[in-house]
């Protein structure tokens, strides 16, 4: 008897073959994809320049020069600086432990626009709604938001709603934008992480993408894991009291600690070295990870920022951390090198050192 030939019409894979003509789910994921479809598609259709041509100073930053991959983009306006920033939420499922898509949404552009050591200072909110959709789901996503910016103590000024037909947007996406006022002597972007810096992670990595998987997939590792989504606004500008000199900060969602790490190395030209052994993993997101054959270095997090900072100020900004609730179990996990550059490295806990690469896409798409 011959078995009928395996039909693969249909199969779909977060992490696909490089060659396509077409969007795939890794296109979303934060990684490699990601940055070649903003490289090769989006940068050429908005700006049209070459290369080699000038960048046109400090309000092009995120804009032409999106390179330098920054969380906001610096704009200047009426002699000051603003950083503006805009992102989308498509999260599956929409309520998971700790959070739902609305208060994320309101977290993850707070923590984007301080990335650049600005104070939050308005936000948008754009909503689009599948018919169908329960009121109640609705309101309580709209509750969540308002809380969020509450808590944030930044105002939702502006928004927007629109409905598409049954079955095109999962019940509900979010897309916020906000800006934020860059206060004088600051100067925080990938480009300034320069070799004898060492980098900091503000907590436990991972709990994020855990949390929504276990919810979307069904699955109990023995305890509840919550998602770690909070504003980080309050944590930037303690950092910032403590030291104006922050070369780098950014918070690592979409490819999670390692496609930070790499965005950030690449884009300063310097090489970063981390301690496997010292990066603040849960036991229960480690056991999840082993469970699913997953890292937790490459699972987004919505709670946690990386910084780095110069030696000098390091006893100062891990002090001022610790003071703040959501850097108490801030530590340091590496440091900055020009040995490598380009290349982020991990020392295992057996002596052996590893590269750690960018991700293709991510390990758990539509969690963010």
């Amino acid at each position: 008897m011959v078995a009928e030939a395996a039909s693969f019409d249909g199969w779909t894979c977060p992490l696909p073959l490089r060659d396509h003509d077409r969007i795939v789910i890794g296109h979303g994921g934060g990684g490699r994809l990601s940055a070649e479809l903003i490289e090769h598609l989006f940068l050429p259709a908005f700006d049209g320049r070459s290369d080699d041509e000038d960048d046109g100073g400090e309000g092009r930053r995120g804009g032409s020069r999106a390179r330098e991959l920054l969380d906001a983009a610096t704009v200047i306006a009426g002699g000051g600086r603003l950083a503006f920033s805009t992102d989308s939420y498509v999260v599956r499922p929409l309520f998971f432990p700790g959070g739902c898509i609305g208060d994320l949404a309101v977290n993850g552009t707070v923590n984007d626009v301080s990335m650049s050591g600005a104070g939050p200072i308005a936000l948008s909110a754009g909503f689009i709604l599948e018919e169908g959709l329960e009121l109640a789901t609705l309101g309580r996503v709209a509750e969540a938001m308002g809380r969020a910016a509450e808590v944030a103590g930044v105002p939702i000024a502006t928004g927007d709603t629109k409905v598409v037909d049954a079955g095109q947007a999962d019940g509900l996406y979010v897309n916020t934008a906000g800006i934020g006022v860059i206060p004088d002597g600051v100067d925080i972007r990938p480009t300034r992480a320069a070799a004898g810096d060492v980098v900091i992670v503000s907590g436990p990595i991972g709990m994020h993408g855990v949390a929504v998987m276990s919810k979307r997939e069904g699955l109990e590792f023995g305890t509840e894991l919550r998602t770690d989504s909070a504003p980080l606004n309050g944590l930037v500008q303690a950092m910032l009291a403590a030291t104006p000199d922050i070369h780098v900060l950014r918070d690592p969602t979409r490819g999670g600690l390692a496609a930070t790490l790499c965005e950030i190395a690449t884009a300063a030209g310097v090489g970063v070295a981390y301690e496997q052994a010292r990066l603040p993993i849960p036991d229960e997101v480690a056991a999840a990870c082993s469970f699913l054959g997953l890292d937790a270095v490459n699972i987004a997090n919505e709670g946690r920022l990386v910084a780095f900072v110069a030696p000098g100020d390091l006893d100062a900004v891990l002090s001022a951390m610790h003071d703040h609730q959501h850097g108490a179990e801030a530590c340091v996990i590496g440091t900055v090198n020009d040995d490598h550059p380009g290349v982020v490295t991990a020392r295992t806990p057996f002596g052996a050192t590893r590269v750690v690469d960018l991700p293709l896409g991510e390990q758990l798409p539509r969690i963010c």
